[in-house]
């Protein structure tokens, strides 16, 4: 095996006390998208369709949802939480956190620490790591670590297609209480301007011939890589994979890059039915595997944010899993629960149309 010069593993061994997940109920079909700008060619359409917030909805809102579904299956005292840590890459407001809306919502506030993350799609995984060191070192004994968007695309780019809304929620606690421990993490990061969005900006602009390669693909396949070298494993030894999902190829090609089956990644594969939740595009598959897996199924889960970096992890579901998923509404729930919306509401919802 490797020397582990890499890996990131607390001291004090941690896991997943808790999982939520929450997605829109409002669902705009690609076909709808392909209908207003393409004349209607729908062939090759990058998923069938996405989840798109209503008018009440918002990073804090959802954020909240997905919070109080993990603080269910956590079954703890808010008020223990010193760390509540939300991911985005569409924060409500530019200068003024989400997380200490949400801390002071569930009850966890005063006596916490509170922080918006931010690196594109991987926003998500970054808080799970900051939570990972914060409890593995002792300085706490849960920490609230989530990723949430809402739907961003320019109209008529190719963003728009896939620029979904929803996300997942972790409160990160002791091994011992958790009904999946996090064995390790590791983290790949270079600078690869496949995304950005400048201050003013309304919408994101991407460099599509940095997309695939060096951007995604490159990060992850690297982080998977390194992380089942230095553990001396293969796809073999897992019985689960999910990867980040900006559509439905990417995350395939990145699973059999990497040796990973469809009988390994589908129960995680979302982005088909709700599109690419950005902050939440991993985490949130992470949840539907954690709604079906099995006491001592092992997990390899890598995230990919643009500019560039990924985060994988290793982790192991414990024997407290089964008793404890039904406590709150399972992801697929959340999927069955669907309005269909036409491209004008769409509109309407996020707010493309300006009023002068």
């Amino acid at each position: 095996m490797p020397e582990n010069k890499t890996l990131l593993k607390p001291s004090r061994p941690v896991g997943i006390v808790g999982y939520g997940a929450y997605v829109p109920r409002y669902r705009l079909p690609a076909k709808e998208v392909a209908r207003i700008w393409t004349g209607g060619r729908a062939s090759g359409l990058p998923i069938k369709e996405k989840a798109v917030p209503g008018l009440d909805e918002d990073v804090v809102t959802m954020s909240l949802e997905a919070v109080r579904n993990a603080l269910k299956r956590a079954g703890i005292d808010p008020a223990e939480i010193r760390a509540v840590w939300i991911g985005s890459e569409s924060h409500p407001y530019a200068v003024k956190p989400t997380s200490t809306i949400v801390a002071e919502a569930i009850g966890a506030a005063p006596h916490v620490q509170a922080a918006d993350m931010e690196f594109a799609c991987k926003a998500g995984t970054e808080a799970m790591v900051m939570a990972m060191g914060l409890v593995g070192s002792g300085m706490a004994r849960y920490a609230v670590a989530a990723g949430l968007d809402t739907a961003q695309g320019k109209p008529g780019d190719a963003l728009e297609y896939t620029a979904a809304a929803g996300g997942a929620a972790f409160v990160i606690g002791p091994a011992e209480e958790s009904l999946a421990v996090i064995n390790a993490s590791y983290s790949y990061v270079t600078d690869t301007p496949d995304f950005w969005r400048r201050e003013y900006q309304r919408y994101p602009e991407h460099g599509n011939r940095f997309t695939g390669e060096p951007a995604y693909f490159k990060h992850i396949t690297s982080a998977g890589k390194v992380m089942m070298e230095t553990l001396g494993a293969t796809a073999k030894d897992y019985t689960w994979a999910v990867f980040h999902q900006p559509n439905a190829k990417f995350p395939q090609r990145a699973a059999s890059l990497l040796g990973f089956t469809p009988e390994q990644y589908g129960p995680g594969l979302l982005s088909p039915v709700i599109g690419n939740t950005y902050a939440g595009a991993a985490i949130i598959g992470l949840t539907a595997i954690l709604d079906v897996a099995e006491p001592g199924d092992r997990i390899l889960m890598v995230s990919f944010g643009s500019g560039a970096g990924s985060d994988a992890f290793d982790i192991t579901v414990t024997d407290k899993l089964p008793g404890r998923r039904d406590k709150a509404l399972k992801t697929q729930d959340y999927i069955a629960r669907r309005t269909e919306i036409d491209y004008a509401a769409y509109a309407r919802m996020r707010g493309k149309i300006v009023m002068k």
